[in-house]
């Protein structure tokens, strides 16, 4: 299907059954088309002719047509006549055949769709999104998507443009918000499985990367232990992507050559904090807003240097993104005065001057993140 054209009104004949035609069916209904399917009884050669049986009517599908199945080459004639484009999804060789000569006689459009799973159990993909920006959407990312029944997404994940990523499937939003979770986690885990035993394909959109604090580890765990097959589709994560976004290179020549990345989550013991002075680089902390203030004190307090650049980048590549800059024994003060808010990114390290004082390698950068994010 070619998302890219306008279906609005148009006639679409489906060829294949209603379970392996469903994504298909839902995409095309999804676009505003009147659809109609055909299902063949059997994948024999020789289905069509002039003695061919009529198979069975598939079972309906809501807002589908399903005329008898045509038993002669000119009733497939004047049926590809009076649509707009056929979508073969299932069907024998011969029938093939002869939908393919009908649609060159009557200049009708042709194509050939990818037939949805029928096993009796479905399957779960967990999808990074990245950090919001849809060109940081990966390929297999938007595979998945498009192959989805149903997409269970939370709010960090890339939504705007959901309903073309994934036409007809259902959405299902498990979100969590600083401090509340609307679905709890083994609940969206629990619906997740329960789907894809149904036979539905399940797709988990999630912000980021799956595997990076983003509890994507624990959903594997829960459809192995249902016996759901899953796979993980990795994603840009925001631990990278977002300082970038801000000019902020994560690691840089002669200045850092590794960076730790953290949770600040739950308040960072004193031993990590002193274990991550002591490794030097760059940090990097997600969700860390609400232990900013005890993280901030408590590295300086153990040893680091008060005058250690700090940038904190409040919601990454959106059109409202900002950056607040200052040191570690300002940077409290100066995000209480400006009222940040999660989601947000806090580096901390040599590497935020680059972008600070205005650097040529960061100037660069810099560039090609304002290039990235229009």
């Amino acid at each position: 299907m070619a998302l890219g054209l306008d279906y609005t009104g148009k006639r679409v004949l489906v060829v294949g059954s209603a379970r392996t035609a469903r994504r298909v069916l839902a995409r095309y209904l999804a676009a505003g088309a009147t659809v109609y399917q055909l299902a063949e009884a059997g994948t024999t050669a020789g289905a069509i002719g002039t003695t061919g049986t009529a198979a069975p009517v598939a079972p309906a599908v809501p807002g589908v047509l399903t005329p008898a199945f045509p038993r002669s080459i000119g009733a497939w004639d004047a049926l590809i006549a009076a649509v707009d484009l056929v979508a073969v999804v299932e069907t024998s060789p011969h029938t093939d055949a002869v939908i393919a000569a009908a649609c060159a006689r009557h200049r009708t459009w042709l194509s050939r769709e990818t037939a949805a799973s029928t096993s009796p159990v479905g399957s779960v993909t967990l999808v990074g999104g990245g950090p919001g920006l849809e060109k940081l959407l990966t390929v297999g990312a938007m595979a998945a998507l498009n192959a989805a029944d149903i997409v269970y997404y939370d709010r960090l994940g890339p939504t705007d443009r959901l309903d073309d990523w994934a036409p007809g499937a259902e959405h299902v939003d498990v979100g969590k918000a600083p401090g509340h979770h609307a679905i709890p986690q083994r609940d969206a885990e629990r619906m997740m499985v329960t789907s894809a035993l149904g036979g539905l394909t399940v797709v988990r959109l999630k912000g980021g990367d799956p595997f990076v604090f983003g509890r994507g580890g624990e959903e594997v765990l829960a459809c192995r232990a249902a016996g759901v097959p899953v796979t993980v589709i990795s994603g840009v994560t925001s631990a990278i992507a977002v300082p970038a976004a801000a000019g902020i290179p994560v690691t840089h020549r002669e200045v850092s050559h590794l960076f730790t990345v953290v949770s600040g989550h739950a308040p960072i013991s004193d031993t990590e904090l002193t274990h991550l002075i002591g490794l030097g680089g760059t940090i990097v902390v997600l969700m860390g807003i609400g232990t900013l203030q005890q993280m901030v004190a408590g590295l300086a307090r153990l040893g680091m240097r008060t005058d250690m650049p700090v940038a904190i980048v409040e919601r990454g590549f959106a059109h409202d993104q900002r950056t607040t800059l200052g040191r570690l024994d300002t940077i409290g003060a100066l995000a209480t005065h400006a009222g940040v808010r999660s989601p947000a990114v806090v580096v901390i390290g040599e590497v935020v001057a680059l972008a600070a004082h205005g650097d040529d390698d960061a100037a660069q950068l810099l560039r090609e993140a304002a290039e990235l994010a229009t």
